[in-house]
């Protein structure tokens, strides 16, 4: 029913990364596919990852941000799986009206994504990429999870990040098995 897309190239590296996924990993119907575990050379299996996505209602893309952007395995990702005929274009209905929750960390604290900040912008201006990916493959963009200054973050307040992440997914799903009923 769901299916979680995990990409950070150095996952034992990530305490938030970590904690945020530990904190689902356990939930019922729930697929974690770790792309960098899956797929250390960049060669995906198209045929799995498209059949995981069609068993899904929900997909959750997590991953850190990596200038400006989600890491290169990702990127790859959308470009070999989320194909034309399949996911978008004439016959490409495959995600049409699944939910997408997009998960993420950055290195910055959140007075960093400002004007005056050391990115010069707020962090939306940095979302339409991979919104408009969900959007253009005809998924519900779901308002997304951001944890800023994942490094640093205190303890508790990643723990109440990763309580946060929990309800919403359980929210989701049911949500998900109410519209089937």
């Amino acid at each position: 029913m769901l299916v979680l897309i995990f990409a950070h190239p150095y996952p034992d590296r990530s305490r938030a990364n970590q904690v945020l996924l530990n904190a689902v990993r356990d939930l019922p119907d729930l697929e974690v596919r770790s792309l960098y575990d899956l797929y250390p050379a960049f060669d995906f299996d198209v045929e799995a990852e498209q059949a995981a996505l069609t068993r899904s209602k929900i997909v959750v893309w997590q991953h850190p941000i990596y200038w400006y952007a989600p890491p290169s395995l990702l990127k790859h990702w959308f470009d070999k799986v989320l194909l034309r005929g399949w996911a978008y274009g004439e016959g490409g209905t495959a995600l049409r009206g699944k939910r997408c929750l997009w998960v993420t960390t950055t290195g910055g604290e959140p007075d960093a994504y400002g004007p005056q900040g050391m990115h010069g912008h707020p962090f939306h201006v940095f979302v339409p990429p991979v919104e408009q990916t969900a959007r253009f493959c005809g998924m519900h963009w779901e308002t997304p999870i951001v944890l800023h200054g994942a490094h640093r973050v205190p303890t508790e307040v990643l723990e109440r990040a990763a309580e946060n992440y929990r309800m919403r997914l359980e929210q989701l799903i049911d949500d998900a098995k109410r519209s089937e009923a």
